[in-house]
């Protein structure tokens, strides 16, 4: 019998970040996870939905993480001291880091974070309106 291997290839989307937030740069960190935190990642029991990174003590932190039933403790991310100034200094302009992209796949788990501005509400009705008219709803 053939030795049947999962697809070990996991991309979870914040698809609620492109909505509330104005996404600028992004970066690509990694995180520091123990054995049951991967497991729930490869088996894709995770959601960024409501997550959000702070930075205390000159490190990045992802709060907020939902990893199967429960949210997961703060997750340090890891990241050089070079590209955290560079976030803090944006932060202190009014930006906030979102988490974007978790990406799972292969050896190490790594999230895509970007800078954002919150949208206003009339902001978010423009993307909806935008969506439908490519969708073809208005045609």
């Amino acid at each position: 019998m053939p030795n049947k291997k999962k697809n070990a290839n996991t991309t979870t989307v914040n698809r609620r970040a492109h909505f509330d937030y104005a996404l600028g740069e992004e970066l690509t960190v990694g995180m520091s996870l123990t054995g049951p935190m991967v497991r729930l990642i490869r088996d894709h029991h995770v959601q960024l939905k409501g997550s959000f990174v702070t930075i205390r003590n000159d490190e990045l932190w992802l709060n907020n993480l939902t990893l199967g039933a429960e949210v997961a403790p703060n997750i340090r991310l890891l990241a050089t001291k070079k590209q955290i100034m560079g976030l803090e200094r944006e932060k202190v302009s009014g930006s906030t880091i979102v988490p974007v992209k978790l990406l799972g796949g292969g050896r190490h788990i790594k999230l895509v974070i970007a800078l954002g501005k919150g949208k206003k509400k009339y902001d978010k009705r423009e993307t909806i309106k935008k969506r439908d008219f490519d969708r073809g709803r208005y045609n």
